[in-house]
């Protein structure tokens, strides 16, 4: 009956919770929070768990957070346990649903933020971890209530559901992450005594205004002759404090972040350490650096010497990225010695309604390995020879087509902003433009220009004659005219125009012109079509210099370009990437809808090296792909071909991992980097490398592969067989072993708590369940236009309700593209 309740009992066995931690639910209904981690249910905790209590936090706090029963908290923390029951504590809560609406639901853990009581903040979430299976937890309409008077539930295991486990790190949705970089010997002494000691280093958030209005009056003078990292102070009548500081080093055992110990960790030379710390409200906020040394006597268990300190103001890390040198000071106010750190801010996409429906950022099916992805669309352009050059301009709506046209699994390309803020396809920082004087009829010589000094307008008009645009000096910028030269080249790329010979001349056609909106793109490409978009962006090299000088604020560039492909994206599969280490971290946590790889040259011959270690060996590259929890890696091939073995390496690790090269532009080389296992090939010219006379890009045939097996669904007598998921201990391999199993699922799997089938379920013979088949599907009907036909979306649904043969002429369009 319409408006009938059941109560429903959600009952989750949760593992090694940290202190402040806490378990909600969050679902597709008003009743779950339709999807809004903010209107999620707080699950209680079983009266047989230590803690019963709320974590709550401090509304005077922003990176800081209490327990309201200190000592239980603590004890968790601690690892203090009975037994290994206790250490799987079990939350629940019992919730009147609707009973005849389909519950989608998923459980994570956050740790709860209270308002700090001026007039924009409001209690929030920090989420942790979450459950990111690509199908979610379901109850089925009609089901009734999984509980009685007698007994409860078994309890759910968070992270596994169809066999097996799937959970992420969460998101920024209010909180602002500062990491920090400690590299190339960041630590110098200058105290003869601390030399070639192992120094630990301990950062920890201080609330600012905490600290002068409470903190110090409690601990009087003699503060200033110990740390003042909460978790080593022995405060009476204090809440317990903890930070959320976490730590990650680029070795084989370290790269995921974890909580940092007590007395920090010692930095051993060479490394590379970052610190992660996450708080509400960064202009409030400083960073106390501690330095700690075990005295060379000191017996087991004793702890380190407090040698110094240095603080970080939230005054010095106003861009959002940057250098600091701090000085260290002992605990007698005595200069001893210099940290010099990087640092990166990450802010969230400000005012973006993020859900927790659904996330692609680790989700990378089995059959979707040695995908081929044009490069730039259809291939670089510009090159010293031109028979290696594509014949269509690169980076273009014409060249993305073209490549797509060819069987493109993918198509990779460049974005940055121009002057006024919008996102522009265009592979260099530059571009090259004649420069003449007035009343001068030959051609003067070449001005590079940043594409970020010219607005959309000015980069259109480029295309245009005699557009005249006067620089500092008052020289007119002015492009070369039809009439005088012979020519309509009016806008060179870079190489084309230190040459000064143009090899386009194509724009008068709307497709062929550069520096197309990363919007149109979006719109114009066909859907089935996937994305690999890099995020164009300065680096620094090894000798200090860097690509492009001035850039954009960092935070403000990603998020913009992150909206544009949020808000026209709509259902293609899209893989953002970028060469510098940092924007990868910042797109993983700003967004949790798309996955990011990292673009590394590894060892190279052919390029200058970049100064960040993350960016010179595929194996750090992995290790920052561990620790920024993102999908994969992108490596240069010449790394590759140099040493197999590391495909192996990248995989072993549940990482994906794509290629991309000058070398790829060969047919052999295309054929023996997909037998290695690579699971994309990013290559120019793709129309005349792909080694297939015919080729379909693997998006459409998912497409049209899960439409055929639905309707075969409809009317099979026989539950049809599917395969179970290979690898599913790897974390690329954990959504589904096909699209079409997983839509097979939803239509056959009455329980919706296994990927497999129920043995011997029979499909209904009527279209009780059309609806739903019809929703599945709806996606998909686009596969019709592309093959050229003008099915309507509701043939699908037409189609699953009848028998083949009574497939009529007049669907004969439907039937061939099924």
């Amino acid at each position: 009956m319409r408006g009938s309740k059941r109560d429903w009992v959600f009952r989750v066995q949760v593992p090694d919770l940290e202190k402040n931690e806490v378990v909600y639910v969050v679902g597709n209904l008003p009743e779950l929070g339709a999807w809004n981690h903010n209107q999620a249910i707080l699950l209680s905790q079983e009266h047989n768990s230590r803690r019963e209590s709320p974590v709550l936090f401090d509304s005077n706090s922003s990176g800081e957070f209490y327990s309201s029963d200190g000592d239980a908290a603590d004890n968790a923390a601690d690892g203090i346990f009975n037994d290994e029951a206790e250490r799987e504590r079990i939350f629940s809560e019992k919730i009147a649903l609707p009973i005849d609406a389909d519950v989608e639901f998923r459980y994570f853990i956050a740790v709860v933020c209270q308002s700090n009581g001026t007039k924009n903040s409001a209690k929030t979430l920090i989420i942790r971890r979450w459950e990111t299976h690509m199908t979610p937890r379901l109850i089925r309409r009609n089901t009734p209530s999984n509980f009685d008077n007698d007994t409860l539930p078994d309890p759910e295991k968070f992270g596994y559901h169809n066999n097996y486990c799937k959970v992420e790190r969460g998101w920024l949705t209010d909180e602002t992450v500062i990491q920090f970089k400690l590299f190339n010997n960041p630590v110098k002494l200058w105290k003869n005594r601390l030399q070639n000691r192992k120094v630990q280093i301990k950062m920890t958030p201080v609330n600012l205004v905490r600290h002068n209005s409470l903190e110090l009056q409690q601990f009087g003078g003699d503060c200033v002759d110990d740390s003042l990292s909460m978790d080593t102070q022995d405060i009476v009548d204090q809440p317990a404090f903890t930070s959320i500081t976490e730590i990650a080093v680029m070795n084989d055992e370290e790269a995921r972040f974890k909580s940092q110990e007590q007395f920090g960790r010692p930095y051993n030379e060479d490394e590379f350490m970052i610190f992660n710390v996450a708080v509400r409200y960064p202009e409030t906020i400083a960073y106390l650096v501690d330095y700690y040394v075990y005295s060379s006597r000191c017996f087991p268990g004793e702890p380190p010497n407090h040698i110094g300190f240095s603080y970080i103001l939230p005054s010095t890390l106003q861009p959002s990225v940057g250098l600091l040198t701090v000085p260290i000071t002992s605990t007698k106010h005595r200069p001893i010695g210099q940290l010099t750190v990087e640092y990166v801010v990450i802010k969230p996409i400000p005012d973006y309604p993020w859900d927790m429906s659904i996330s692609y950022a680790k989700h990378w099916e089995q059959r979707w390995s040695g995908l081929d992805v044009g490069h730039r669309g259809l291939g670089t352009s510009f090159k010293f020879e031109t028979k290696n050059c594509a014949n269509v301009r690169e980076n273009t709506i014409a060249s993305l087509k073209t490549a797509s046209y060819h069987g493109a699994d993918m198509v990779e390309f460049d974005v940055q902003l121009s002057k006024d803020m919008i996102p522009v396809i265009y592979h260099d920082f530059y571009v090259s433009i004649s420069l003449k004087r007035k009343k001068q009829i030959e051609a003067m010589d070449m001005l590079e220009i940043p594409v970020k000094d010219l607005t959309l307008e000015q980069l259109h008009l480029l295309k245009d004659c005699c557009y005249p645009l006067k620089d500092s000096l008052g020289k007119v910028l002015y492009f070369v005219d039809k009439a005088e030269q012979g020519v309509n080249k009016l806008v060179y790329h870079v190489a084309e125009g230190r040459e000064k010979n143009p090899r386009f001349f194509d724009e008068d056609l709307e497709d062929h012109q550069p520096f197309p909106m990363l919007q149109t793109v979006l719109q114009e490409l066909e859907q089935h079509v996937g994305c690999n978009i890099e995020i164009k962006w300065t680096m620094q090299l090894k000798d200090g210099t860097f690509e492009l000088n001035h850039p954009f604020d960092l935070n403000i560039y990603l998020d913009i370009i992150l909206k544009v492909a949020m808000e026209y994206g709509g259902d293609r599969k899209i893989v953002f990437s970028s060469f510098n280490p940092d924007i990868c971290a910042m797109i993983r946590l700003k967004q949790n809808k798309y996955p990011v790889v990292f673009l590394t040259q590894g060892i190279t011959s052919k390029y200058p090296t970049y100064h960040d270690p993350r960016c010179q060996t595929i194996p750090m590259a992995m290790r920052h792909a561990l620790a920024a929890d993102i999908l994969g890696i992108n490596v240069h091939t010449e790394d590759i071909l140099r040493d197999p073995s590391q495909v192996k390496l990248v995989k072993d690790a549940g990482l994906i991992i794509f290629c991309w090269g000058d070398d790829n532009n060969d047919k052999d080389t295309i054929q023996h980097l997909k037998k290695l296992g690579l699971h994309a090939v990013i290559y120019d010219k793709i129309d005349e490398y792909n080694a297939k006379e015919v080729k379909e890009s693997i998006f459409l045939v998912d497409a049209r592969e899960s439409q055929k097996e639905l309707i075969a669904l409809a009317h099979c007598s026989q539950t049809p067989q599917i395969s179970t998921p290979l690898n599913t201990d790897k974390e690329y391999y954990l959504d589904r072993p096909s699209t079409t199993t997983s839509l097979a699922k939803n239509a056959i799997n009455s329980g919706g708590d296994s990927i497999y089938p129920v043995p011997g379920l029979k499909l209904p013979s009527n279209c009780e369940e059309s609806r739903e088949i019809s929703e599945i599907t709806k996606d998909f009907s686009v596969c019709a236009s592309t093959f050229g036909h003008s099915m309507k979306a509701k043939s699908i649904s037409e189609l699953v309700c009848r028998q083949p043969s009574e497939i009529s002429g007049e669907d004969e369009a439907a039937k061939d593209c099924l």
